[in-house]
């Protein structure tokens, strides 16, 4: 094991130490590629829906490494030895995607598509949009498993792939937020608000999907009206 930790080390030493650390580097790169590759497929995907459909499912994608302190985080947090290989086969999301989608079926639609891909994996999939969390929020996350070419070969990475409609975005962007602030006076009461929020938010996004269905159901029936008009 390539360990990288020398006795007494202070946390923001240890940061450091990954910082500096050639095999992290590369490590950091590889999954930045990984990263590249999935990025790159949900992009063709939104392409061609947009040729096909006229509209795009995808409304924004971001993506991101988590730094040497999260990471360290992670793993104390975890138990686990502060070590490349640990880091490399403990910790599943080290590189992220978090696809933002208008309607929540798109976000669906779009897991299909990627993962019945011949070259990616599903590692683990949980769904927070069926089974919120207590606390309201809601997403769908994948851990999955992609190749990339490297000058030695092929090797596969480990991507976390986050899929949200605008709302539920909104919602997590907004707690993440006021959740570190400190003159909460009643910490109870403000759990619960937001709750309400989440839940009022996941009726606000049923209602625009049902909107956009019937609205697709009425331009599918003109468009085998105007077919037979033309006949």
């Amino acid at each position: 094991m390539d360990s990288l930790i020398p006795v007494n080390t202070t946390h923001a030493s240890l940061a450091t130490v990954f910082e500096t650390s050639q095999k992290f580097a590369v490590l950091m790169n590889q999954y930045n590629c990984a990263m590249m590759e999935v990025e790159t497929k949900l992009k063709v995907l939104d392409s061609e829906f947009s040729l096909k459909y006229a509209r795009n499912p995808i409304e924004s994608i971001s993506t991101r490494l988590k730094d040497p302190v999260s990471i360290l985080n992670k793993l104390r947090r975890k138990g686990l030895d502060v070590s490349i290989d640990t880091l490399e086969h403990k910790i599943f999301d080290i590189a992220g995607i978090r696809v933002v989608c208008d309607f929540q079926d798109d976000i669906y639609t779009l897991e299909q598509l990627l993962t019945q891909q011949d070259d990616i994996t599903v590692l683990t999939r949980k769904d927070y949009i069926a089974n919120p969390k207590p606390n309201g929020y809601r997403s769908l996350h994948l851990i999955v498993s992609t190749p990339i070419f490297l000058t030695t070969g092929k090797k596969m990475m480990n991507v976390e792939v986050q899929f949200r409609t605008i709302a539920m975005d909104f919602w997590a962007s907004v707690e993440h937020k006021l959740k570190y602030k400190k003159e909460i006076a009643s910490p109870e009461l403000f759990s619960a608000k937001l709750e309400k929020c989440a839940s009022d938010l996941a009726l606000i996004d049923q209602q625009m999907q049902e909107i956009r269905t019937e609205i697709d159901s009425a331009n599918h029936k003109n468009d085998y009206a105007d077919f037979f008009d033309a006949g």
